[in-house]
């Protein structure tokens, strides 16, 4: 199965776009992408392989099974990494129940389904057959002022979200001891970096500053998350598959704890330098009502994939948002092109 491909799920979002590139470009990997589409999936995103010989693409929906069956019948996969989701808390408190229907039952479908197949696989093929769950650390809910989750955290998830990822985590573990099937789950931190979608707060926020509008802040811009290059993320991705001890869980980090107001400061200097603006854009930050069940702190303990898998994340913070901004700055068509109508940069979330 060396030649045969890996399979990525969403594989046109942020995530999933970097790690394809990564693996046709720099890993010589055949790719399939198999993505539904919605907003925050875009084919613009993969235009630097559409015609590379080692990429394919399908559209098409993980709830399908008779799809994902037909998938992995014909083009024989040596592997599936999952990260078809719905990611963004907001919504997830808007409406949850297409958060279960992706990121729990289509988890589901995925997993019965690379069972029945990998069943099926001559002993060399199931020995080498992996599948990559990739989950968040919101899953182990919110940490205090000190200490780091680690990969026995007990779960808390506070968002719907959050729920649905511990959902579908639990079923991919469940999988493994119930029956064999050999799954690797990986939870990181925030990610960053080029191609996100412009809900999340830095690409939202490097837009506002852009246009001189309100820099919206939930509570008191007090809440902590770390910061990890989606980069240095699909590196980890690739170790944890190629190298990972199935039924083990990796937790990815980039050792970058932030607050959410030093990282609108950050974005309004670095967009006032790199513009040259006589102003100062940190006047435009407006604290807001903080969002219903808002996590205080997220911080990784990454200690496993970096002793056990040798990982290290090559991005300083401060380097890697600047090369962000300047790419978000110099490719603004794309962010026009993914702004298809559905989402305006307005506030989601806010149901009580």
């Amino acid at each position: 199965m060396t030649d045969s491909p890996i399979l990525i799920t969403g594989g046109a979002g942020f995530i999933g776009s970097c790690l394809a590139k990564q693996l046709v470009l720099t890993a010589a990997q055949n790719v399939i992408v198999l993505d539904k589409l919605t907003y925050a999936g875009n084919l613009d995103s993969l235009q630097e392989i559409e015609n590379h010989e080692l990429y394919s693409f399908i559209p098409g929906d993980i709830c399908d099974s008779d799809l994902v069956a037909d998938i992995l019948a014909q083009h024989n996969p040596r592997g599936i990494i999952n990260l078809a989701a719905e990611s963004h808390v907001d919504r997830s408190i808007d409406g949850p129940a297409e958060f279960v229907q992706t990121n729990v039952v289509g988890t589901c479908n995925l997993l019965d389904s690379c069972f029945q197949y990998w069943r099926d696989q001559p002993a060399e093929a199931q020995a080498q057959f992996r599948f990559l769950h990739v989950s968040t650390d919101e899953v182990y809910g919110s940490l205090g002022p000190t200490g780091l989750f680690c990969e026995t955290t007990a779960y808390q998830p506070n968002s719907p979200y959050a729920a649905s990822k511990a959902a579908a985590d639990h079923f991919v573990r469940a999988y493994h001891h119930t029956f064999g099937l050999p799954v690797l789950t990986t939870n990181c931190s925030n990610n960053y970096g080029p191609f996100q979608f412009p809900e999340k707060l830095i690409p939202l926020m490097i837009s506002k500053v852009v246009q001189r509008e309100p820099l919206p802040i939930y509570g008191d811009g007090s809440n902590v998350r770390d910061w990890l290059h989606v980069a240095d993320h699909c590196g980890a991705l690739q170790t944890v598959f190629n190298q990972g001890e199935p039924g083990r869980v990796y937790n990815i980090g980039g050792n970058s704890e932030r607050t959410n107001l030093e990282i609108v400061h950050a974005i309004c200097d670095i967009v006032d330098k790199l513009n040259n603006h006589d102003h100062c854009s940190r006047e435009l930050v407006t604290f807001v009502t903080d969002r219903p069940g808002h996590d205080q702190r997220y911080a990784i303990d990454c200690s496993r994939l970096s002793t056990e898998l040798n990982w290290q994340p090559k991005f300083k913070f401060e380097t890697g948002l600047e090369q962000t901004i300047d790419w978000y700055l110099q490719n603004s068509q794309w962010t026009k092109r993914v702004m298809d109508g559905s989402y305006r940069g307005q506030r989601l979330g806010k149901q009580q």
